[in-house]
């Protein structure tokens, strides 16, 4: 009898040890768990953080290129005009030894005799009236001041008159017409064209037009200016129209950010303007400048503007025709975000992607990542790297809406779609925040790729 209750106190030793030993296998386990979501989110944290410094260095570095190009461009114009002075001055110092060496021939015509064959002569010394100087082989006789020295020709020869390559300048202006003789901006230089064609790249048009002229250069010289001409530019410029936005999102001019009080504080403000009469956001806002016929008046001020879940914001510039270009730079934070275009009709509740009048890129960081493309409530899941900077190709008579990522140019998505009306670049944010930038040329590698990808666009797209 004892050895049974010995035993039993064993195995209840045992059992208890066991379950201490499961305990704390689970604890380690669950300790192991922490540790790699703890190491998971510190290595999304760093990563974000490293986005960020990326994206400051390359805004940095374009500006510091951005002044490099200018200072050049400055301090070139005012070595050319001080070249062009010289060479006036040049000029007419030759025109003037021309005309020196002219006088003296004159001189030397009336005081001198000239032998029999023409060559002149010193006059002669007292008392050798009789002696006759004999001319040189030069043609000169003794006495005779040499001949003046080799001069360079009026034209360059052949070989060096041919054009080498041509300089490209050009500026930017707000002025139709001639161009001025001052600007605030200065003339940017691009050396060393050998065709007779060339193309600007990566330009950003933030004025209306544009200033070029060109002059031929050969190995020794370079010519003068061409005339100058203007030329307007043709890229779409928007801002975001704030009398549509949600109450939680805070717009200033191309920037929108999360504002989580934002809507209860305007929402009192409205409903005491709406008391009196008033629209809540009036079409003469300081915050929308009108630069085109194409830009809408607000229209969804008040009541009509976005609401409820609908974190939503559209451009103040319409799309019927041509094709555009534009790029957007979002916190990677934000729990939610969206890209495209809608209709005007877009109703104050709808989200972006699940109507019909709406197509957009949804990138959802909330409980679980999903970067999807998203038309009438349909969804098509991209399986490719989430930039952070997004460029928006918009074909309107084509029907092509394709997005890029900005940095390498990576096509991310195309949808195939007959517009009916036109159309209004759209975004979405919710707890984040984003940055757009318009007026901005189509890049040639977007242009090159939509070509090569769009007859095969159909068998990309599995939206409508």
């Amino acid at each position: 009898m004892g050895d049974q209750e010995a035993l039993r106190k064993i195995i209840t030793t045992l059992a208890v040890k066991n379950e201490e030993i499961q305990n704390f296998i689970y604890s380690l386990k669950q300790m192991m768990q922490n540790v790699e979501a703890n190491s998971s989110r510190a290595q999304e944290d760093l990563e974000g953080e490293f986005q960020s410094l990326y994206a400051l260095l390359d805004e940095l570095k374009d500006e510091m290129l951005m002044k490099i190009k200018q200072d050049r461009a400055s301090r070139t114009y005012e070595l050319q005009a001080q070249l062009a002075a010289c060479a006036k001055a040049l000029e007419s110092s030759e025109e003037l030894l021309e005309a020196a060496n002219q006088a003296l021939e004159t001189a030397n015509h009336h005081d001198f005799p000239q032998c029999d064959d023409g060559t002149r002569l010193p006059p002669l010394a007292q008392g050798q009236g009789e002696r006759q100087h004999e001319p040189l082989d030069g043609g000169f006789c003794p006495g005779t001041p040499p001949a003046p020295g080799p001069r360079l020709p009026a034209r360059m020869p052949d070989e060096d008159s041919k054009i080498d390559h041509y300089v490209l300048e050009y500026r930017k202006t707000n002025f139709e017409g001639p161009p001025r003789a001052k600007e605030d901006q200065p003339w940017m230089v691009v050396e060393g064209i050998k065709g007779t064609e060339y193309t600007l790249s990566g330009l950003k048009f933030d004025m209306k037009y544009m200033n070029f002229r060109v002059r031929a250069c050969n190995k020794a010289v370079a010519g003068e200016f061409s005339e100058p001409v203007t030329l307007e530019t043709r890229a779409f410029i928007f801002r975001l129209d704030a009398s549509t936005c949600h109450q939680n999102l805070r717009v200033e001019e191309l920037s929108v950010e999360w504002d989580a009080t934002g809507g209860k504080v305007q929402d009192v403000k409205a409903r005491e303007k709406d008391g009196k009469g008033r629209t809540a956001s009036p079409a003469n806002s300081p915050a929308r400048v009108v630069q085109s016929p194409k830009r809408m008046p607000s229209g969804r001020g008040g009541r009509d503007r976005f609401t409820a879940e609908s974190y939503t914001v559209l451009g103040d510039t319409l799309i019927d025709g041509d094709d555009h270009y534009w790029e957007v730079r979002y916190d990677r934070d934000s729990k939610a975000f969206g890209v495209g275009v809608a209709y005007r009709s877009l109703g104050k509740f709808d989200q972006l992607g699940k109507t019909s009048a709406s197509w957009c890129l949804h990138l959802n960081n909330w409980l679980q990542v999903s970067f999807s493309a998203k038309h009438a409530n349909k969804a098509k899941v991209l399986d490719v790297p989430v930039p952070d900077c997004i460029g928006i190709y918009c074909n309107f008579h084509e029907g092509f809406l394709s997005f890029y990522n900005a940095r390498t140019k990576q096509l991310l998505h195309t949808f195939k779609a007959k517009f009916t009306q036109p159309v209004l670049p759209a975004f979405t944010v919710w707890c984040g925040s984003f940055h757009v930038s318009s007026g901005l040329q189509v890049p040639s590698a977007v242009k090159c790729l939509q070509k090569r990808n769009s007859t095969a666009s159909s068998s990309n797209t599995s939206l409508p």
